[in-house]
Parts: structure tokens; C-alpha cells; sequence
């Protein structure tokens, strides 16, 4: 049951204090399109009190092996499933790699580790802190929404018996706050629309900083191709590219007929980043009803995928993601306009196994796919050397993790 109450007794929050800071207007984005401008790893894996700006269209994170790379686009993709509803298992399968290094656990066995991010829209800067508790029990421990110098949404867990946190949120009607139990397992932003009834102008608030944050966190498209997986004929199924890209050929024989100017733009980028000719890109039904994609030479010849390298289909793959979009890609359906999206792809190891000929094509991609603001990338590459000075390379918001 939701309780009404003055907010006398503060929260115990896991979080380090800020300075108060005094309401102020909201601040409207330039565009209505909500999107993470940072991604904040306060203690998390091999990071601590980093903070990673995502403002650009196009960010590269770059670093040598072992530099948290992977962590990076792990704690985002984490956020996004915790968004879209995930429990925290789901979102974590493998939580304790996730506590810092050398943390030491306090005089009750608890350690744990903390994330957050940053979202801008037509609500302004809201910043999403989250606080996990992984031993000796997972769950969430703390978690605040802020935006405009507000404390929107605040969690903490009172009684460590009970597999629930305490939540207030900002009213601004006849209680300065709403209290209630919220389940220590799962986001309490996402929530809140459940909760909240939108009757005050605070409340109000509160709902559209927390739409603003679903929205820029469930709009992700993790894109990590196996081709080992692409090269296989696959039943006919939704047309919707998975994270691996094992469809591909399912996704062809879908996008080749529904979506013919972007599928020239895609014969026209592998045109300019496989050997040999190509006139077009197919999928074709086998005998045993599945489906298989190839390459039309042009000549009456015909080359199966399955006859290409790593890097040709790592190529392949990502460069029909960046030419698809949110109606082609399996992501989680966000129940507002295209118009207000931006689609996120995250791809680690991006580069991986490309020449350099392929490298400076899926830059240049890349840079004219990003500059339409519908879609954002966040790539992950060892070192920068096949990025400077090619074209599109300069597109790129670098964050560099090399000690």
C-alpha cells in the first residue's frame, strides 16, 4: 500500500552526498529524442569513478586488452535490460565479476559495486544511480533519480530481512513525498508509472523524467556477430536480426523485398568492403525450407556465404545493422514515436577482424548513419592507429581507458 508522509526521516542512501542544490526549470533538450549522454562507473569491475561521455553519435572506447573495455558496454547493456524490466539476475548472470577489484567486504559480508547514467530529452539532464549489493545476497540497495536539482525517485534498503528497499518519491501536493516498499530486485524507476498517479505537478515530473530514462536506456541493439553461426542456413522466422547475427539470411530474405532503398545502400557497402564482384545480396529457401544468404556476382555466379571469411561477415553484419534500424533489429519494443527514439548500437570488439580497407568503408558508414540522429553507435576497439586520419574517424568521440 502506498503511504502518504512528511519527509522528515530521510532515506539512508548508499550513495556519497551531494551539496543540495536549489530547484530549477527544467532545461528542454533541442531535440525530443531521449538518449544516455554518460554512463557513470562509480565502482564497478576494474573501474572506479569513471565517467564516460556519450553525448556524440558516435563514441569509440578505446584500450589495450584488459583495460575494461568490455565493462564499459556491459554496465549499459545491463542498465538497458534493468529497464526494460529485467530481474537483477538477468541483468547480471555473473554479478560478482562485477564487484570491484581488491573491494573488501564490510563487518556484515557486504560488498557490492555502483552504476549510473545520464539522460537528456525533453524532460533535460535526469541521472539514473544505482547501487547493487552482490554479497551476501544480490539485489539492489540504493537507487536515486535527480533531474533539475530534484530528488525524483530515492531507494534504500531498511530492513536486510526483507526482500524489499524503501522508496520516496517527490509529490509536491499535501506530502512533500510519497513513500512505499519497492522490490529489491528490480529498478524502481521503470516502476513508477505503476505507482505514480500523475495528479501534481511534482508527480508529473517525476513521470516524465522516468519515461525519458526507460526510453534512452531500452533503445539498445547489442550487435556482437558470430560467424561461425552466419554461415549456416536458418528457418524462416521474424526477420528480426538478432545480437549474433545468426540470421542474417532470414533477415535478407525479409529486408531484400520490404526495404529496397536501404538494401541497394547495403549492396552498395558490400560492394565497397568484399572481394570480388557483387551485383547483389540474397537469400535464397533450401531444400529442407530454411534459408541461405549469397552473393550475386553479376556473371551467373552465385558465392554462399558460407565461403567467406570472419571479417567479410563481421562486415556484412555490421553494416546491415547500421542501414536497418529499430523495424529490423530485435530490440525491446518502447511504446512511444520512432520520432522520440534513438536506437543505441553497442558493439564490442568493433573492428575486429576488418582490413583496412573494410575499417575506413564501416567509418565512413557509420559517420552518415549517425549524422541523421537516428541512431547512435558505441564501439569498443583495442587501439586507435586504423582510426586517425581516415574519413569519418574524426566523427568519432574517443574515450581512451589506456593507463
Amino acid at each position: 500500500m502506498t503511504v502518504s508522509m512528511p519527509s522528515d526521516a530521510p532515506l539512508p542512501s548508499p550513495f556519497p552526498r551531494e551539496a543540495e542544490a536549489a530547484p530549477v526549470p527544467v532545461r528542454r533538450a533541442v531535440t525530443g529524442r531521449a538518449r544516455v549522454t554518460e554512463l557513470r562507473l562509480s565502482a564497478f569491475a576494474a573501474h572506479r569513478r569513471l565517467r564516460v561521455p556519450l553525448d556524440a553519435p558516435f563514441t569509440l572506447v578505446a584500450g589495450p586488452s584488459g583495460s575494461g573495455k568490455s565493462g564499459v558496454l556491459r554496465a549499459y547493456e545491463a542498465l538497458a535490460r534493468l529497464a526494460a524490466g529485467a530481474e537483477l539476475g538477468e541483468a547480471f548472470p555473473d554479478a560478482l565479476s562485477c564487484v570491484p577489484d581488491r573491494a573488501r567486504p564490510d563487518g556484515q559480508g557486504r560488498r557490492g559495486f555502483r552504476i549510473g547514467c545520464t539522460a537528456d530529452g525533453p524532460e533535460g539532464p535526469v541521472r539514473l544511480d544505482v547501487a547493487v549489493q552482490v554479497e551476501p545476497e544480490l539485489r539492489i540497495v540504493g537507487e536515486r533519480l535527480t533531474g533539475g536539482g530534484l530528488t525524483l525517485l530515492e531507494t534504500a534498503l531498511r530492513d536486510p530481512g526483507r526482500r524489499a528497499v524503501q522508496a520516496a518519491w517527490h509529490t509536491a501536493g499535501a506530502a512533500p513525498v510519497t513513500r512505499a516498499p519497492l522490490p529489491d530486485d528490480r529498478l524502481g524507476t521503470p516502476l513508477l508509472p505503476l505507482r505514480v498517479a500523475g495528479k501534481t505537478e511534482g508527480q508529473r515530473r517525476v513521470l516524465g523524467a522516468a519515461e525519458q530514462m526507460v526510453v534512452a536506456l531500452r533503445s539498445v541493439f547489442v550487435c556482437a556477430p558470430r560467424p561461425a553461426r552466419m554461415r549456416s542456413a536458418v528457418p524462416l522466422g521474424t526477420g528480426r536480426l538478432l545480437r549474433g547475427c545468426d540470421n542474417l539470411a532470414d533477415v535478407l530474405f525479409r529486408t531484400r523485398s520490404e526495404c529496397s532503398r536501404r538494401h541497394g545502400l547495403l549492396i552498395e557497402a558490400v560492394r565497397a568492403g568484399c572481394a570480388g564482384p557483387v551485383a547483389d545480396l540474397l537469400a535464397e529457401r533450401t531444400t529442407d525450407g530454411r534459408v541461405r544468404a549469397l552473393i550475386d556476382r553479376g556473371d551467373g555466379a552465385r558465392t554462399d556465404l558460407a565461403r567467406l571469411g570472419d571479417g567479410e561477415l563481421r562486415y556484412i553484419a555490421l553494416a546491415l545493422v547500421l542501414l536497418t534500424g529499430p523495424g529490423v533489429l530485435e530490440v525491446d519494443t518502447v511504446e512511444v514515436p520512432e520520432a522520440y527514439q534513438t536506437l543505441t548500437v553497442l558493439a564490442d570488439g568493433f573492428g575486429h577482424g576488418l582490413d583496412a580497407r573494410q575499417r575506413r568503408e564501416l567509418l565512413g558508414l557509420v559517420a552518415r548513419m549517425c549524422e541523421r540522429g537516428h541512431i547512435r553507435l558505441v564501439g569498443a576497439v583495442n587501439d586507435l592507429s586504423w582510426v586517425e586520419g581516415e574519413e569519418g574517424g574524426d566523427a568519432a568521440r574517443v574515450v581512451d581507458l589506456a593507463p
